[in-house]
């Protein structure tokens, strides 16, 4: 009786372990699944990132000056012309 009980306790704690483990990984902090659908100011903007290639969806995330974080097709003409402004400003 001793053997069985301390047999099914190591597979209970092998189990839980595992839960645990798996439980614990690490995806993209920040993905796009809506876009928004209007054309923004570029003087509203403060920065923008790129969404982490692991999320199902390419994006821009734009940062306005008041630190709303916005997403965006990065494919569009007007966003490609933000982009391009900010990356020059930014030297």
């Amino acid at each position: 009786m001793g053997t069985s009980h301390i047999l099914l306790l190591g597979i209970l704690g092998l189990a839980l372990l595992s839960s645990v483990i798996c439980n614990q990984t690490s995806g993209p902090d920040d993905c796009c699944f809506v876009m928004y659908p209007r054309r923004m100011n570029k003087n509203f903007i403060q920065s923008y990132y790129m969404t982490d290639h692991r999320c199902p969806r390419l994006g821009a995330i734009l940062v306005t000056k008041k630190s709303r974080h916005i997403c965006v097709d990065p494919n569009l003409t007007w966003v490609v012309g933000i982009m391009k402004s900010l990356d020059e400003s930014s030297f």
